[in-house]
């Protein structure tokens, strides 16, 4: 069976945005189902953004899972870095601006746009405040 992973958007000890992996840790079930710990959250939101979606640089507000349920968003970083998410897929997005920090497009955060030709729709849940 192949070992489950999550794409992690954080913030780096320098302050600049990352995209790093890293498998989840499936300790309950049994062989033929394995189950993470239940994660508490804070509530979920939907979205739904058209064809030619794209955002200006920035911080994601608070830690929060993406699921992408139709069409494909990209994520950039702002050393040019690109990654692209389709429906199926998911990411933990946590590249909060560092305390004390002052916004800096060129070095916090992320850009988002819709690829494709589907309106991108995604589920997006919020973690608790770690």
């Amino acid at each position: 069976m192949k070992n489950l992973t999550s794409v992690i958007l954080e913030t780096g000890d320098d302050g600049r945005a990352r995209i790093v992996e890293r498998p989840v840790d499936l300790p309950g079930g049994h062989e033929q189902l394995r189950l993470s710990d239940i994660q508490p959250t804070r509530g979920m939101q939907w979205r739904e953004s058209p064809v030619g979606y794209h955002s200006a640089v920035h911080c994601s507000g608070e830690p929060q899972w993406v699921f992408i349920l139709s069409g494909q968003m990209e994520i950039g970083l702002p050393g040019g870095e690109r990654r692209v998410f389709s429906a199926g897929e998911h990411f933990f997005s946590n590249d909060t601006l560092p305390e004390g920090a002052t916004f800096d497009s060129e070095v916090h955060g992320h850009w988002s746009r819709q690829v494709g030709e589907l309106p991108l729709v995604t589920l997006f849940i919020k973690a608790l405040p770690s």
